[in-house]
């Protein structure tokens, strides 16, 4: 077997993480067919649209949508606008052939949000950090 080097880094080349990516993504094609990887996203702008306020930053992937990333600022929070965004996403979900939804929240932070859309908690990870939970949700979407 050939000399290989481990180093731990926490300044890594994004290089080496498409790498591994391409490796992942190789082996899980070659058993469950192409993944077809997309981005999903949408930012929510100033009216004037010069600046990003926050928004929803996805991806999807073998017929599933994850969230990556769900961020309203205190002052659009409350207003509908998390649920437009949930929904928007929802419906290119659908368009892009996707079985379902999957995110992550914190106990912290959005679960009784999601659960109201209908996303249900499949996984805890108890105490993620001191004091609070993480939960991992998802959604079957019904196709036309």
């Amino acid at each position: 077997m050939a000399e290989i080097e481990l180093k731990v880094t926490d300044t890594p080349d994004p290089a080496d993480r498409d790498v591994i990516l391409k490796g992942i993504l190789a082996a899980g094609e070659a058993v469950a067919g192409p993944a077809n990887p997309r981005p999903l996203v949408i930012p929510v702008r100033s009216a004037d649209g010069t600046r990003v306020e926050g928004g929803l930053w996805g991806r999807t992937s073998w017929h599933w949508l994850i969230v990556e990333l769900l961020f309203l600022p205190e002052s659009r929070r409350g207003t509908g606008l998390g649920t437009k965004l949930m929904l928007l996403a929802e419906e290119e979900a659908v368009r892009r052939q996707c079985r379902g939804i999957w995110l992550d929240t914190f106990s912290f932070q959005a679960r009784p949000f999601y659960e109201g859309l209908g996303f249900t908690c499949f996984g805890t990870i108890e105490a993620f950090m001191p004091g609070h939970d993480r939960f991992f949700m998802m959604k079957r979407l019904v196709q036309a």
